[in-house]
């Protein structure tokens, strides 16, 4: 067996894990699950991994662990090896990311402290927007405050990579072209990416801007937020719980923020939830289209965009006077090309990989002693 790298990606609710072999030019999966409504700490669940990876590699060593960090701020561009000055700086970010950050480090203390030789690498969902142009990422504030790093930074950035790799694989022409990628789950946003690097995206500075989301409402006037601590005198911690747990597709719907649960009801709330949820997906992609000059593709991606015919086609209902136009069996498959022959736009149904991203990265840090791209390694 070549280098083992174990990846996790831990959420609040949830612990994804997967292993894998890398040598040479290849990355193979050897196994992967997922623990959900996680009710242990942290250090427990870690330890069960560690103890499941090691029954898999059969006495072999395990080189690295990978671990998807949520925010990376202005200082992290690209994957790093973790060390303390890492967490310290990460830890910093947290307010920024209160429902992934504390989870996300929290695996890394826990492997730290079990597993003190093994090489952990950190990366970030944030890496894959930088490098938009100024205008971009900057909020029209008082200068004063830019010194703060306030900027839009952009998130679900190794789902895009992956995606991005992907379509280079499938369709070398779209790849190069401009595609919107809609990375639809609990979490949701969009990416406008042209010849294969990310030129915009829906979300900002925090993971609560852009589309709706399962608990998160997306875009919001800012005046609102001023209207809800003067008049309602709700405080930031109470703003901090409306806004990342109890809005969104929940808040919409008093049902549930689970896509599977609102598609399913005959409640007239859960069809409000769902109608927003799709009116702003296709609002916020005309913006991705408008920062590229117009869009070649748009891939669908994540649990409900990979999963679900029926978003997938009510998205592009509303797209048809762009041409875009579902082959309906295609869709139905929701594996691969699903636009029809005569679809002015390819449209694609995909399911991401976060973890093969952090593993190809991870991987490419430790055997070249640097930190460069992850693309050597095939996709698939």
């Amino acid at each position: 067996m070549g280098d083992a790298i174990l990846t996790l990606n831990a959420g609040s609710s949830s612990l994804k894990y997967a292993l894998f072999e890398a040598a040479a030019d290849r990355l193979e999966r050897v196994a992967d699950g997922e623990i959900e409504r996680i009710g242990s700490a942290p250090e427990d669940l870690v330890t069960e991994i560690l103890d499941w990876a090691d029954g898999q590699l059969g006495g072999e060593r395990l080189r690295a662990v990978g671990h998807r960090i949520v925010h990376g701020g202005a200082a992290f561009t690209r994957p790093v090896r973790i060390d303390a000055a890492t967490v310290k700086a990460l830890e910093e970010l947290t307010p920024l990311a209160p429902l992934h950050q504390p989870h996300n480090l929290a695996a890394v203390r826990a492997v730290s402290k079990l597993r003190a030789d093994v090489v952990q690498v950190a990366c970030f969902d944030t890496a894959f927007h930088h490098g938009h142009a100024a205008e971009v990422d900057r909020f029209a504030l008082p200068r004063e405050w830019q010194a703060d790093d306030l900027r839009r930074y952009g998130f679900h950035g190794l789902s895009y990579e992956y995606i991005a790799g992907r379509m280079r694989e499938l369709d070398p022409a779209l790849a190069a072209g401009r595609m919107v990628v809609a990375h639809l789950g609990n979490g949701a946003s969009l990416c406008a990416i042209h010849d294969g690097r990310s030129v915009d995206t829906t979300m900002g500075l925090t993971a609560l801007d852009g589309l709706v989301m399962g608990t998160r409402p997306g875009s919001l006037d800012p005046g609102l937020i001023l209207h809800l601590q003067q008049a309602r005198g709700l405080t930031a911690a109470a703003l901090e719980d409306g806004l990342y747990r109890r809005a969104g597709l929940l808040g919409v719907s008093g049902l549930s923020g689970d896509m599977r649960d609102l598609l399913a009801s005959p409640d007239s709330k859960a069809r409000e939830a769902i109608d927003l949820f799709v009116f702003r997906i296709v609002r916020e992609l005309g913006g991705m289209a408008a920062s590229m000059g117009g869009f070649d593709g748009l891939v669908f991606t994540a649990g409900i965009g990979a999963k679900s015919a029926e978003i997938r086609g009510r998205v592009c209902e509303r797209l048809r006077w762009l041409g875009v136009e579902l082959e309906d069996a295609a869709n139905q498959r929701g594996d691969g090309r699903i636009s029809a022959q005569t679809s002015h736009v390819s449209v694609w149904a995909l399911a991401t990989d976060e973890e093969r991203m952090i593993a190809a990265h991870a991987s490419a840090l430790i055997g070249a002693g640097s930190d460069q791209a992850a693309s050597r390694w095939r996709i698939r």
